[in-house]
């Protein structure tokens, strides 16, 4: 055998690894993995025909992406303005809880806005990134409600109400608003606001450089003057941030809720109630869908969007 024909052997020998590897698909030849999770839409609005961003509705997708192979961060996508502080707490304790079990790191892309709720789930992040253009903050809590008591007395309605329970009725629109009950409603919310500056404070820590007096306002800000607040971590995109972090060859997985029919998502628990039948059931529904729209459409609106 002449020194040629082994020098071309030994070519062939080194280069085998890597063309079997250039023959297998992308996954199997250790290509860097960061699944992406979407967390889009008002937090906790649901109906049967508008399912909300709930745990429920979330939670299987999120398995799946802190188990998808040996991933290297979990990238969350999250376009939100918030909603019921209770399933945004939850959603945030069950992120944290699989970055800590699999000892994943979480990195969030904020789109349009991450505001109330929809910052406190990107507090679950080790890093957030966002567009320049992206709103974020309103870190506070709110509620809203209307009084008609004049209206029902020139219009000669009379409310009649009986409880069992002198504080079973608080803030009845159809009666006259009482001191006392605004008070009540507002020491919950300052219980709640405490929650969530104490929450952001945690995932946040040092990093956090706005005057406390404004940053927990509720105020809300630009990508801009978030970053400078320490609010965010930097400016970019998901695509070009993790290409930039682990190669041109990253997979990006879109890991999304499972659907049933009609492509409705497959909530983790069942319906509290069945529906008899598409006659009897169908406008009760479309009703509660109508509010669901509208009152999703006022949180939006807040944002400009």
């Amino acid at each position: 055998m002449s020194v040629q024909t082994t020098d071309q052997t030994q070519r062939w020998y080194s280069r085998g690894p890597n063309l079997v590897r250039s023959l297998l698909p992308k996954r199997w030849r250790g290509v860097p993995r960061v699944p992406v999770v979407r967390l889009t839409g008002v937090i906790g609005f649901s109906t049967p025909l508008r399912p909300g961003l709930t745990l429920a509705s979330i939670a299987r997708a999120l398995d799946r992406a802190f188990s998808l192979g040996r991933p290297k961060a979990v990238a969350l996508v999250i376009n939100s303005p918030g909603g019921s502080p209770v399933q945004s707490h939850l959603i945030y304790r069950r992120i944290r809880e699989l970055a800590q079990e699999k000892n994943v790191p979480v990195i969030a892309f904020v789109e349009d806005v991450a505001a109330s709720g929809g910052y406190m789930l990107a507090c679950a992040a080790d890093e957030i990134i966002c567009d320049p253009s992206s709103i974020v903050g309103s870190i506070g809590v709110v509620g809203a409600t209307f009084g008609v008591s004049e209206a029902m007395k020139k219009l000669g309605i009379e409310r009649r109400v009986y409880t069992a329970g002198e504080k079973k009725v608080t803030l009845d629109p159809f009666l006259p608003e009482k001191p006392e009950d605004v008070e009540h409603l507002k020491s919950i919310q300052r219980e709640i606001h405490e929650t969530f500056i104490a929450l952001v404070k945690t995932s946040r820590g040092v990093r956090l450089t706005g005057p406390e007096n404004t940053v927990f306002s509720g105020e809300y800000w630009g990508a801009k003057t978030a970053l400078g607040y320490g609010l965010i971590d930097r400016l970019g995109d998901l695509r070009a941030v993790l290409r930039e972090r682990f190669g041109e060859d990253v997979m990006t997985p879109l890991v999304s809720p499972e659907r049933g029919w009609f492509g409705r998502r497959t909530p983790g628990v069942a319906e509290a109630v069945p529906l008899p039948g598409l006659a009897s059931g169908l406008a009760p529904n479309l009703v509660a869908d109508v509010i669901s729209a509208i009152e999703a459409r006022a949180l939006w609106a807040r944002y400009g969007l």
